[in-house]
């Protein structure tokens, strides 16, 4: 028998063809034949009792080796589940990595942008210093001009003072 079909209250022969009502729940009623073919075993010496026993045995060795796939199959679902987490997790981490890397790209020409625009800003100030400097010399170039006239103008009217006072 197996765990699945025992299920409600069974009539079961024994060796001795007594008739018994077996537990309900399927491991109670495993663990009941196990110790009714344990009492029984050392009572009776019959092919039955031995037949029932590697019977039995069949069953537990069944239900040890059924136990054994499930945890295999468990073991199996878990392996490829970790796998695909790792998988993911992978996946995860290289979409990380590639926007990382698109960042620095994106970084990279912006600050090469920034750069020539700094470089022509420096050119422009530079031309602007120089011109500012030119103007300023022209500045006081004018003044001194403008200076020298003045005495000039000065020197003259001195200058025709003095032809008219003569």
């Amino acid at each position: 028998m197996i765990p699945a079909e025992i299920t409600g209250y069974f009539q079961y022969l024994s060796p001795e063809y007594n008739i018994i009502n077996m537990p309900s729940s399927p491991t109670s009623s495993l663990n009941y034949l196990n110790d009714l073919i344990i009492n029984h075993n050392n009572y009776s010496s019959s092919s039955n009792s031995q037949d029932l026993m590697i019977s039995n045995n069949s069953t537990s060795d069944e239900d040890h080796h059924q136990s054994i796939v499930i945890l295999d199959e468990r073991k199996q679902r878990r392996m490829l589940s970790n796998r695909e987490s790792a998988r993911r997790s992978r996946m995860r981490k290289q979409r990380h990595l590639d926007e990382l890397w698109a960042q620095v790209i994106r970084l990279r020409n912006e600050n090469n942008c920034l750069i020539d625009k700094l470089n022509r800003v420096s050119e422009t100030q530079d031309s602007v210093l120089k011109e500012n400097s030119k103007l300023k010399e022209e500045a006081s170039d004018l003044r001194q001009l403008v200076c020298e006239l003045k005495s000039n103008k000065n020197n003259n009217n001195s200058f025709s003072r003095e032809f008219e006072d003569n």
